[in-house]
């Protein structure tokens, strides 16, 4: 028998796979959620071909093929799934909606999510403009993860870049373009003392050996592989150089130089690290011309007016704390399901 406390805990899912612009975000982004409300809810996370690992300590169950989501959701019966996994299909979503009390999506472009009861979408297209009441845009609900938190606004403490500046070129998990490896190139020309860091992604699919054998021939520069501490890494940094997608958000939060180079059309469209928020953006990686890289990297070392003017626009924004309000949202949804749970979850009927 079950404890008579645990048998009314109510049941989240969270459904997680990899998308273009997101990198390992999402992945962190429900491992906070899924800590802050464990103790009033039973939480599962479905793991398919595309899925990061679940975060340890937590069930899952393994379902492979997409396809299977429909059939997994019909024997667990959660009260609440927690999706973030792309675009998704309207047809799907209404399969799922007749088998799932209460959806939340976050960042899903797709018409799945008309279908969804909330929709957060913290990555903000450029085309958004009208939308459906239930689709909450708005970049203060991006939260920055626990190990953020003792850097946030450590850029404003900063003294000026020193006679050796500090470049971190970080381009997240995969980067399948290789941004890496042409940002190092153009980099390796400059002529001036320059220490650069380069943080190569979990799930980097090309070949490290080249970038090692590229950083030999310039002083003061690495190579990282994980594991090391993103956070800690970026405080040290005068300026950043990186993708669109989420670390902007992170980089906003402690507050640095930071310049953006898109690795596709999908982060192309996002509307977030742009001048007024403190960024230079470059446009399509791929497409960027070494002159224009190398200047807007030596601009915010050279003039510490821009420099500062960089650092107080991102941190004017205030982001990170954006966990309370989602936390909110997912009590809301189990409180006020939307509709009704449509069946006995395989596990209620084997007690």
């Amino acid at each position: 028998m079950i404890p008579i406390e645990n048998s009314k805990k109510k049941t989240v899912a969270f459904y997680i796979s990899r998308s273009d612009g997101k990198g390992s975000y999402p992945a962190r982004r429900a491992s906070v959620l899924a800590r802050d409300i464990v103790k009033e809810v039973n939480v599962l996370f479905i793991v398919g071909e595309n899925s990061p690992s679940p975060p340890d300590g937590f069930k899952s169950i393994t379902i492979g093929k997409k396809a299977n989501l429909i059939q997994t959701l019909t024997l667990i019966r959660p009260d609440l799934l927690i999706r973030d996994t792309g675009p998704t299909v309207s047809e799907e979503v209404e399969k799922i909606r007749s088998i799932v009390p209460s959806l939340l999506h976050f960042d899903d472009f797709g018409d799945g999510g008309r279908h969804a009861d909330f929709v957060l979408q913290t990555l903000i297209e450029e085309s958004i403009e009208d939308h459906a009441e239930h689709i909450v845009v708005d970049r203060q609900l991006f939260m920055a993860d626990p190990s953020m938190r003792s850097f946030e606004g450590s850029g404003l403490k900063k003294n000026p870049p020193g006679p050796l500046p500090h470049l971190v070129i970080s381009f997240g998990e995969e980067d399948e373009g290789n941004l890496t490896y042409r940002a190092l190139r153009h980099v390796s020309q400059l002529q001036i003392p320059l220490k650069v860091t380069v943080l190569v992604g979990e799930r980097y699919p090309h070949d490290v050996s080249t970038l090692r054998m590229m950083a030999l021939g310039r002083r003061n520069t690495i190579v990282q592989q994980p594991p090391y501490n993103v956070p800690e890494v970026y405080a040290t940094a005068d300026v950043i150089l990186c993708a669109s997608g989420y670390m902007p958000y992170e980089v906003a939060v402690m507050g640095i130089p930071c310049v953006v180079l898109s690795q596709n059309d999908f982060e192309l469209g996002l509307a977030f690290p742009k001048e007024q928020h403190g960024f230079v953006h470059l446009g399509l990686g791929r497409k960027v011309k070494q002159s224009n890289l190398l200047n807007a990297i030596m601009e915010p070392l050279l003039h510490e007016p821009l420099r500062k003017r960089s650092i107080e626009r991102q941190l004017s924004l205030g982001l990170g704390d954006g966990k309370d309000k989602v936390v909110e949202t997912i009590h809301y949804l189990l409180e006020n399901p939307k509709r009704g749970a449509g069946g006995k979850a395989m596990s209620d009927m084997l007690h």
